[in-house]
């Protein structure tokens, strides 16, 4: 029951590209989002090569499902290291915290677990993904110098190999990092703060498995107020995190191994493979459309980089942004549709990941780190939060949001949580993920008797389908054959918590837009769905 890209118009004017800015990792996903959705897309990276700095080096949960949904899970996982513990040590007296045990999201996704990937590793896989998908998509040495916007498309002026050129994009999306050239060129200010302390990062080739064993966690957060440090076990090394102090020169290479002994205890043959210090702020864009641009990643939100907050906070804009475009470029959502992606992930971002990326280094070196004030959560609501799993966006304009769950087990989803990512059976014995049945749609699903012959509305929206979900298959002659899917002992329903006969919005990037009684006297999905892609038309509605 899943289904392909949906085409674009053909006509020359309606296959503009959207034109990406930035061949970092987020701009690197964010066009594979776009080509899964079908649109034609161009990224242009200034540097004759991708970057080798070795920086951020932990894939999210989440993030692990939205490369799914793009198709490109399977090659990053190969290159990966996977994780179903993160641990928090207290340093100086060697007491373990509360680790993050990633089994226990077994019930809501199938990648109960984290992976370590060297930042410059996880973009030579997405870069040669997206060049075997779309041969040309992604140029080199080209820098945007200048733009003009019109009311159906930017004119890019580019510096390129060959000269300078100009270049229509339907959209422009700015992925072009921290100090983004578009960003400044559009006059947004950037709000927020630049942290004193530096971060030093370094890898390193040591033995901690055969000749010098330590049982660490693959992902350890050791915790000190003199000096903490973060363990990463990479795929081929090991990596050391920690801060530098203010004014302190970088060190060199016989002072790094130094640094990691006193860590890790006495340990022979260890070799430095690369090191890089950088800065660390918290800061964000006061506002990220500028006409036909779109900031991301960060371009629109800098992010201490702390739990591993920075990369994978910015692949949630790629996975709320990509499907937005794809519904006003197809001509099924009006361009107020775009305005949900700043409202949402804005909040998300930095009052959000922002603050508790900020929490958590203040955790890290404070006194009484042992006793983080998260710890009292239970298992699984400390596992969905650490791992993105438990954001839940502002859908309904309520102003309610989160990206923090309790508890030590699931409770009834709510309108804007990510919905859990459980298999269904197919009318003809093929198993299907939710996720994967909303990847490139909308989908209504009915949490009612198949054998009471419910009368669901036809698929005659574009962007839309209701399926039937039900314990009871649905007879040959019931008529809902093709649109019915198996729930054998409501295993579904019951971890939705819904009642019967209810029914959930799910969008495309598998976040509940709405949970509703069916059938119902009031709003209804249909509703639901004007709203959301025509939200301009509809609040026009609400004040004759």
């Amino acid at each position: 029951m899943t289904t392909p890209p949906h085409a674009l118009p053909s006509t020359d004017d309606d296959v503009l590209p959207v034109v990406i800015v930035g061949a970092g990792p987020i701009g690197l996903i964010t066009a594979l989002g776009l080509v899964h959705h079908g649109i034609p897309v161009v990224v242009l990276e200034e540097d004759g090569a991708l970057s080798l700095d070795t920086k951020a080096g932990t894939v999210l949960t989440r993030t692990l499902e939205v490369l799914g949904r793009f198709g490109a899970a399977a090659p990053v996982l190969a290159a990966s290291l996977r994780i179903d513990e993160i641990g928090e040590i207290d340093r100086p007296t060697g007491t373990a915290g509360m680790s993050v045990r990633t089994g226990v999201l077994a019930e809501d996704t199938r990648y109960p677990f984290v992976i370590n990937i060297p930042q410059n590793a996880l973009e030579g896989v997405l870069e040669q993904l997206l060049r075997d998908r779309v041969p040309g998509v992604l140029r080199m040495r080209h820098r945007v110098t200048g733009f003009t916007q019109h009311p159906d498309r930017v004119v890019l002026t580019v510096e390129t190999p060959d000269g300078e050129h100009t270049m229509d994009a339907r959209y422009v999306l700015g992925c072009d990092g921290g100090r983004s050239p578009l960003r400044t060129a559009l006059g947004i200010r950037v709000e927020g703060t630049t942290l004193e302390e530096r971060y030093m990062l370094v890898d390193l080739e040591v033995d901690l498995d055969v000749e010098n064993p330590r049982d660490y966690p693959y992902l350890a957060y050791f915790a000190d107020p003199d000096e903490w440090m973060i363990l990463v076990r990479q795929p081929h090394c090991w990596r050391f995190l920690y801060p530098l102090k203010q004014g302190a020169p970088e060190p060199g290479i016989d002072e790094l191994r130094a640094k990691a002994t006193h860590f890790i205890g006495d340990v022979s043959d260890v070799r430095t493979l690369g090191s890089n210090v950088y800065t660390v702020h918290q800061r964000v864009a006061d506002q990220w459309i500028g006409g036909r641009i779109l900031l991301m990643g960060d371009a629109a939100h800098l992010i201490t980089p702390m739990w591993a907050l920075g990369l994978n906070t910015g692949v949630l804009d790629a996975s709320n942004l990509s499907w937005r475009l794809a519904w006003v470029l197809r001509g099924w959502a009006s361009p107020a549709l775009l305005n949900g992606y700043e409202k949402e992930q804005s909040s998300v971002a930095i009052k959000g990941s922002g603050q508790m990326a900020e929490a958590a280094r203040k955790a890290m070196g404070s006194h009484n780190s042992g006793a983080h004030q998260q710890r009292h959560q239970a298992d699984w609501g400390w596992a969905m939060t650490r791992t993105l799993l438990g954001v839940r966006l502002d859908v309904d304009d309520t102003g309610d949001w989160t990206i923090v769950q309790t508890g030590g087990e699931p409770g009834p989803v709510q309108a804007g949580e990510r919905v859990p990512d459980l298999p269904l059976h197919e009318p003809g014995g093929g198993v299907v993920y939710l996720h994967d049945l909303v990847g490139d749609s909308f989908v209504a699903l009915y949490f009612t008797d198949t054998r009471r012959r419910p009368a669901l509305p036809p698929d005659d929206i574009p962007g839309l389908r209701h399926l039937v979900v039900s314990r009871w298959d649905a007879p040959h002659d019931s008529g809902l054959r093709d649109r019915a899917l198996f729930d054998p002992g409501d295993r579904m329903r019951k971890r939705f918590g819904v009642d019967a006969d209810a029914v959930v919005l799910v969008r495309p990037d598998a976040h509940a837009a709405a949970v509703l009684p069916w059938p119902s006297a009031g709003t209804t999905v249909l509703d639901v769905y004007h709203h959301i892609t025509h939200p301009d038309v509809a609040t026009a509605e609400a004040e004759l």
